[in-house]
């Protein structure tokens, strides 16, 4: 006689009352969305109130729909946003259609350079491009051109403040919230091949070895004359001969210039001292129906390393440049790590058997993310550098880019998804008109501080809807085998990540019945009395999956044993103080994974 919700999560562990849900016309099974009135304490039941009804669980789509609400993600965009977007749109056209192309604002005319985009198969918006050219002198000429949202996006306007209150665009598995309309970011400000374009580039020179010695800042107008895909480019480096009759000389030659430098400017990145984790990106693959028909890691290929080396020499130059002018801007700021956590993953690698000098040194710690790679070792390493560090964030503070071993960094090549990106487009206009900016320092920490949430907002989303579409992939595969990656020991069991499929699920040690199970904290492994059977954070095992429960977030597994795998270094195990710097707290009553930090350096495609 009487309404209940089942919370998601482990958060509430029992329902809680609703009253009459017949009010909104609810059905048992329905997902909902329900207003807090008294949350539970241990005297009184929780109770809420409904106030949407999302459809049935399990219909395709309703749990992105949940995970929307979950994280008050924005909406349709309102009705004066989109006008706005529709005038620009107009007053473009107006433009282009002129002859010629009114560039009376000083912007330079690029249109007849080689100029090309690469990007993700899926992507629909192309925001940024490169040109490439070798000097008389030896020096290369890097191009690196992103498309102009500050033309269309005026400060103050609807555009802006609704572009201000998002601050990034997220992307799920299933879709894209858009921090601006689809007008604007998949079609005005979209760098698309053929098309006369507004961009704002960066024209940086470099040396024959790669060292950068000047950098012009403009705006201009670009015409990309081919649109690659990351497979593509690949495809070219394996075999540029085969390419030959299905490219112009020209971009031929461009691609080669490409690859050259680029790595030359990553050799010259890793001598600083830059930091690369392997850390790769969970890709969901979706049949034509929307539903989930397996997962996979993404590759950092050479494809995907150009277009980054690109853009941080961009991000770079353009940092440094603002920064000799004097100017405050929001900087992509990632601090210094807490000596005492390097000192704890120096304890921690050495537990798993591996040979290192303290990690207080970048330099140490970069030759051990080298070392590990391959080894089964590499994820729980990996996960243990990445949660010894702290956030990057935004703020105008000057503190340097840790990961990159960068003085000067900001996020300048992503407009059409990132808020701070078009402020330093913005900067870079009243440089060019030497108007000062009006802002201060506190509106930059305030703005900082607010881009940096809603880019959180954004992670932790993504995050938690790959985990449900998993869950929802394995749902009718009770039963199935598979190998995977001891990536955590508790005293209560052992967390693994498949490898095949990258999903993490839990495996309880009441469920290792071969025999009894000591936990070693230092050592980070499972050690049979008996049998003398131990699993080590880093082991692969196979397992079989034996439950889930999609509204609880939890996958579980049972142990098969050790997989085969070959002979990996002499490990530690004797006890002492906890020095496992990715988990911390009391876990014994929860089987959630701590959420690991977000990602320090630039990420792929869609989120450099």
């Amino acid at each position: 006689g009487m309404g209940l919700v089942q919370i998601d999560g482990n958060l509430f562990t029992n329902p809680i009352y609703v009253g009459d849900p017949g009010a909104k016309g609810a059905r048992d099974d329905d997902k909902v969305v329900l207003d807090m009135v008294r949350f539970p304490s241990q005297v009184r039941d929780g109770e809420g109130v409904l106030v949407e009804i999302l459809g049935q669980r399990g219909e395709a789509g309703i749990d992105t729909l949940s995970i929307i609400h979950q994280f008050q993600l924005p909406g349709p965009f309102p009705d004066e946003v989109l006008e706005n977007a529709r005038q620009q749109a107009t007053d473009f056209d107006d433009l282009a259609n002129s002859a010629p192309c009114d560039l009376a604002d000083g912007r330079r005319d690029l249109t007849s350079e080689t100029i090309l985009t690469i990007d993700p198969a899926t992507a629909r918006d192309f925001d940024d491009a490169i040109s490439l050219q070798r000097l008389e002198n030896g020096h290369w000429q890097l191009g690196v051109h992103i498309a102009d949202v500050s033309h269309f996006v005026q400060p103050n306007s609807p555009l802006d403040r609704e572009a201000m209150q998002r601050a990034t665009s997220v992307y799920l598995p299933d879709q894209v919230i858009p921090m601006l309309p689809e007008i604007i970011s998949n079609n005005l400000a979209s760098l698309q091949p053929d098309k006369v374009r507004f961009a704002v580039t960066a024209l940086i020179e470099f040396t024959a070895e790669g060292a950068r010695v000047s950098t012009d800042l403009f705006k201009s107008a670009i015409k990309s004359c081919r649109r690659f895909t990351y497979d593509e480019v690949d495809q070219f480096l394996a075999d540029r001969q085969a390419w030959q009759e299905q490219l112009t000389p020209g971009v031929h030659a461009l691609l080669g210039r490409m690859h050259r430098l680029a790595m030359l400017l990553r050799g010259r990145r890793f001598e600083r001292g830059a930091l690369e984790l392997a850390m790769p990106e969970l890709e969901i693959d979706l049949d034509s129906e929307g539903r989930v028909c397996g997962a996979h890691l993404e590759k950092n290929t050479e494809s995907h390393q150009i277009v980054e080396e690109f853009m941080l020499a961009a991000n770079m130059a353009v940092a440094e440049t603002l920064t000799e002018r004097g100017f405050s801007f929001l900087r992509r700021i990632h601090a210094n790590p807490d000596p005492r956590k390097l000192k704890g993953l120096t304890e921690f690698v050495k537990e798993l058997g591996l040979d290192v000098e303290s990690l207080e040194s970048r330099f140490e710690l970069q030759k051990l993310l080298t070392d590990v790679r391959g080894d089964p070792r590499e994820y729980a390493v990996n996960y243990a550098a990445l949660r010894s560090m702290q956030r990057a964030v935004y703020s105008p503070e000057e503190e340097g880019h840790y990961a990159l071993a960068s003085d000067n960094y900001c996020h300048f090549t992503s407009p059409i998804r990132r808020y701070p990106d078009l402020t330093i487009h913005r900067l870079i206009d009243s440089l060019h008109r030497a108007t000062p900016p009006e802002q201060t320092f506190e509106a930059l920490l305030q703005l900082g501080d607010h881009c940096s949430d809603r880019e959180q907002r954004a992670t932790q989303a993504e995050r938690e809807l790959n985990k449900v579409k998993l869950l929802h992939y394995f749902q009718d595969k009770i039963g199935t085998e598979m190998e995977g990656i001891i990536t955590g020991v508790e005293r209560f069991g052992l967390f693994v990540l498949g490898t095949v499929i990258p999903a993490e699920g839990f495996v309880h040690i009441s469920s290792l019945a071969d025999d009894h199970y000591r936990y070693d904290r230092a050592g980070h492994v499972l050690q049979g009395f008996r049998s003398g059977n131990a699993y080590r954070l880093g082991d692969q095992v196979r397992v079989v999956v034996v439950s889930v429960d999609i509204d609880r977030r939890e996958l579980d597994f049972r142990l098969l044993g050790h997989a085969h795998t070959k002979k990996r270094g002499p490990q530690k195990g004797k006890a002492g103080k906890e020095t496992d710097p990715s988990r911390h707290g009391k876990t014994s009553k929860s089987r959630r994974r701590p959420k690991p930090a977000k990602k320090s350096a630039n990420r792929r495609k869609r989120r450099k």
